[in-house]
C-alpha cells in the first residue's frame, strides 16, 4: 500500500493530483453509491450473533489499526469478553470468498498476512481471515462458541457485515492528506464518513478537526517495548542498549517514518529502508553484513526464518485511555 508521505501529490493539491480529480469524482460518486445501497437496503448487510466492533480509517496507509486492535482485544478480556478477531489477510495469498480459516503465532504470513497472525502472536483471541468478512466471522464463531464480541480489523468499509460499534483511526501527522479521495488523495470515502462513527481515535495527539464530537475523540500513543532478537525472542533487552551502535531499520508498514521517529526518539543512530506495506521479504533486504539490524514486529513475523543474531525486533503497544474502554463498553450495551 503506498505511502503518502512519499506520494507527495496526496499531500496538497499538486499538478499531479489535479490531474487525477475526475477519477477521483468517480471514485467517490461509486463510494457514495455504495454505502447509499446499504443504508436503504437495496445491497443486505448480515448480522451474527454477537456484537461486532469494526477498526478501522478512510484514508489508506498505515495509521495504526494493529495496535488498537490488539489494544481493545486485552482490554476487552479485563473486562470479562471473549473477544475474536477477523481480518481480511491484506499481503496474504488466501483470497476465495467462500474460504476462511484460523490464524495462529505460526501461522505462514504470506498465506495468511503479517497482521493477523501478529494479532494472534500478541493475543489469546481466536483470530479468522477472509476475504468475506461475514463468512470469516461465521465460520469463527462456529468454532469459538464462546466468543461473545467479535473485532473486524480494518472493516470500516466492509459493509456487508452488520456492525454494533464502528471505531475510525487517523493519523494525527498525516491527518487527511489534500482532502481528495483516491487516487487524487489518500481517502477511501469522504472525511464525513466520520460523522457516523462511534469513536475516533487519533495516533499522536489528542484531537483533531473532524465531524466527530470532542467527548467521542480519543489521543492513542504508540510505545516502545523491550527489543528483542530475531532468532531467540527469549533475548530480550532495553532498546537504550542499542545506542552507540550503526543500525539498520527496516521498516515496511504503511507509514515507516513513525517507526524511524520512535527509534530517534529513543536515541538510537540509524539508516533507514523502508519498504512498501507488506513487502514479502528475503534474506537480501536484511543482508547488511554483520551490522546489526532492527525491524517492526509486523515485518518480523515474515522474517522468522531467516533471523539471525544481530537482527533485533522493537515490539510496540498502543496506550489508551481507559476513558476511551469505557466509553466503547457502554456502546456495546446500548448505550449512550
Amino acid at each position: 500500500m503506498p505511502r503518502f508521505d512519499t506520494d507527495r501529490h496526496w499531500a496538497k493539491l499538486s499538478v499531479r493530483s489535479a490531474l487525477l480529480l475526475p477519477v477521483s469524482w468517480l471514485f467517490r460518486l461509486a463510494v457514495e453509491l455504495r454505502r447509499l445501497a446499504f443504508r436503504i437496503g437495496w445491497a443486505s448487510r448480515h448480522a451474527v450473533p454477537v456484537p461486532v466492533i469494526v477498526v478501522g480509517n478512510v484514508t489508506v496507509g498505515g495509521t495504526g489499526k494493529t495496535p488498537l486492535t490488539i489494544w481493545l482485544v486485552l482490554y476487552l478480556i479485563t473486562r470479562g469478553w471473549h473477544p475474536g478477531v477477523v481480518s481480511r489477510g491484506y499481503g496474504g495469498s488466501a483470497s476465495d470468498d467462500r474460504v476462511s480459516e484460523p490464524v495462529g503465532p505460526h501461522s505462514d504470513p504470506s498465506r495468511v498476512g503479517d497482521e493477523p497472525v501478529l494479532i494472534a502472536r500478541r493475543t489469546p483471541a481466536p483470530v479468522w481471515i477472509g476475504v468475506d468478512r461475514v463468512f470469516a466471522a461465521r465460520a469463527l464463531l462456529r468454532e469459538h462458541p464462546e466468543c461473545d464480541v467479535l473485532i473486524a480489523d480494518d472493516g470500516l468499509q466492509h459493509y456487508r457485515l452488520a456492525r454494533d460499534v464502528e471505531v475510525a483511526v487517523v493519523d494525527a501527522g498525516l491527518g487527511f492528506g489534500n482532502g481528495h479521495m483516491l487516487p487524487s488523495g489518500p481517502l477511501r470515502e469522504p472525511v464525513h464518513r466520520l460523522s457516523a462513527v462511534d469513536a475516533l481515535v487519533v495516533n499522536g495527539a489528542a484531537s483533531m478537526a473532524a465531524p466527530v464530537p470532542r467527548d467521542a475523540q480519543f489521543e492513542m500513543r504508540i510505545a516502545a517495548g523491550r527489543v528483542y532478537r530475531l532468532d531467540d525472542p527469549s533475548i530480550t533487552a532495553a532498546p537504550e542498549s542499542l545506542r552507540g551502535q550503526r543500525l539498520h531499520a527496516v521498516a515496511g508498514i504503511g507509514y515507516p517514518d513513525r517507526f524511524f521517529s520512535l527509534l530517534s526518539s529513543l536515541g538510537l543512530t540509524f539508516v533507514e529502508h523502508p519498504f512498501p506495506d507488506h513487502h514479502h521479504f528475503e534474506p537480501a533486504d536484511l543482508d547488511f553484513g554483520d551490522e546489526p539490524v532492527i525491524l517492526t514486529e509486523k515485518d518480523a513475523v515474515k522474517c522468522i526464518r531467516f533471523g539471525a543474531s544481530h537482527h533485533w525486533v522493537l515490539p510496540v503497544e498502543a496506550q489508551l485511555d481507559a476513558a476511551f474502554g469505557e466509553h466503547l463498553v457502554r456502546r456495546l450495551e446500548g448505550q449512550p
